[in-house]
């Protein structure tokens, strides 16, 4: 199966990479052209445009302006190392093995509103680019036009590789809208998860984002071959949940946490 997840606004590049093999992303021609559109915005259309703070507009253009090829370990990091947000903290990326690792660069994608599509073990360079963006780049007035119909085509070849058409959504709506299923030679399933609060089941984010990375650790150790495989899944107290699941939504609850 292939596992697609979603990027992390929060980057790390300071603790140095578990591993020393890398690959390098297929899309930079790409995203080399959307870093030549975003080198012409200034800081405060950045923070108008993203919607996020002074400060961080500015990091960010300076980002954008010392982005250059080619990549290498001394200017990029992994994706999978790089990426610090709550999905990287469940998937703790850093804690896998070298075979782990070279087992999620065959069933592991990123999605990328700079990148498009990223193995585990593509090196990066630092950026902020979410999905979401409204960038106008002339052509295509967001990403989600930017992008069209390449983003799934990327996957259909990773699924050719890997050997079968199971796709297991554990991105966010705002990026799996990059993923065109009716292009898709896939079937696709999102595992969903809900914890319990206040005597009712929801999905809360700050968990639901854990967890999925958790979901895809799983994968990856494990090494799972069948969907029936993924309703195994016990991390950190969730259960499947046949009643709550419908179709391709599986869904996994947990009781309240204390």
């Amino acid at each position: 199966m292939l596992v697609v997840i979603s990027p992390a606004k929060n980057l790390d590049y300071a603790t140095p990479a578990s591993t020393e093999t890398f690959s390098q992303p297929e899309m930079l021609d790409d995203s080399e052209f959307l870093i030549e559109h975003c080198r012409k915005l200034s800081p405060a259309k950045i923070s108008s445009l993203m919607k996020i703070s002074d400060k961080l507009a500015g990091l960010n253009a300076d980002r954008y302006a010392s982005w250059q090829l080619p990549f290498t370990t001394d200017n990029a990091k992994q994706a999978l190392l790089a990426f610090n947000g709550d999905v990287y903290a469940g998937l703790d990326a850093g804690t896998l093995t070298e075979d782990d690792l070279n087992y999620g660069q065959h069933h592991l994608r990123i999605l990328s509103g700079l990148y498009g599509l990223l193995k585990p073990l593509d090196l990066m360079q630092a950026y902020r680019l979410e999905m979401g963006t409204k960038l106008d780049t002339g052509e295509h007035k967001n990403l989600y036009q930017f992008w069209g119909s390449r983003i799934s085509n990327k996957l259909n070849e990773a699924l050719d590789a890997q050997g079968d058409n199971v796709l297991v959504n554990l991105a966010s709506n705002e990026y799996f809208k990059a993923v065109h299923p009716k292009a898709l030679n896939a079937e696709v399933y999102t595992p969903v998860f809900q914890d319990c609060k206040n005597g009712q089941y929801k999905v809360i984010s700050f968990f639901a984002k854990k967890a999925r990375g958790m979901m895809a650790r799983y994968i990856i150790e494990n090494r799972l071959t069948d969907v029936s495989q993924l309703k195994e899944f016990d991390s950190a107290g969730y259960q499947y949940s046949e009643q709550k699941s419908k179709g391709n939504d599986l869904v996994f609850t947990r009781e309240e946490q204390g």
